[in-house]
């Protein structure tokens, strides 16, 4: 699928001594590309929920975000065979993610669709916390409605910018998987993270700023 991130090239045969000592993810790789029915589901479960979540801070739109996450799965299940394992699966989960977002967004565009909130007054440490679960039944309330604040704010970022904030901020990836996620050099990821850090905290700070 044109723009999926899927990498085009096979896996080799692994040797009885390598077999031996293969990790759980390599045998569970192969279960996959074996079409194990079973393997799949477990996938399925396994990784729903945070690429669903990673949907959602993407297109802030819930219900783009199940219709997306279903497609993102018909194309894993297409391309397991072209997983070179050159990165752990839960990173070509995300890389595929990205790239399917990013196309949902342009194609919502081209349709006029899409959100600009405004965005209320939230502290920078707010954000932080965001996307964290409240450790008291009476912050419940506080941690909604500053997440429910990030996502609109986040809603003003470029898509890439956008990209960077969910994975590092709110997925908890090392630089190293956004690497290999976005392929874009480590330099510039920071950079570019840095700047979207800006951008945000400049937007929770002050809900009357309307610029791009």
């Amino acid at each position: 699928m044109a723009g999926s991130g899927v990498l085009e090239v096979g896996p080799g045969e692994l040797d009885t001594a390598e077999r031996e000592t293969a990790s759980p993810e390599h045998h569970f790789i192969t279960r996959l590309r074996r079409r194990d029915p079973d393997a799949f589901e477990q996938l399925v479960r396994q990784h729903q929920d945070r690429l669903f979540d990673f949907c959602t801070r993407m297109l802030g739109d819930r219900l783009e975000a199940e219709d997306l996450v279903q497609e993102i799965f018909v194309t894993v299940h297409q391309n397991l065979g072209r997983f070179r394992e050159d990165a752990r699966l839960s990173t070509w989960l995300f890389r595929i993610t990205r790239n399917h977002c990013i196309n949902r967004l342009k194609y919502l565009r081209r349709r006029g669709r899409g959100r600009t909130e405004d965005v209320s007054d939230v502290s920078e440490a707010e954000l932080c916390q965001a996307a964290g679960a409240p450790e008291a039944p009476d912050e419940a309330l506080g941690a909604a409605h500053a997440r429910a604040q990030v996502q609109s704010a986040l809603q003003h970022l470029a898509p890439e910018q956008r990209v960077l904030v969910a994975l590092r901020d709110i997925e908890g990836l090392s630089y190293e998987e956004i690497v290999d996620i976005t392929g874009v050099q480590l330099g510039t990821v920071k950079s570019r993270l840095h700047r979207a850090r800006e951008r945000l905290a400049t937007l929770l700070g002050s809900p009357d700023d309307g610029r791009a």
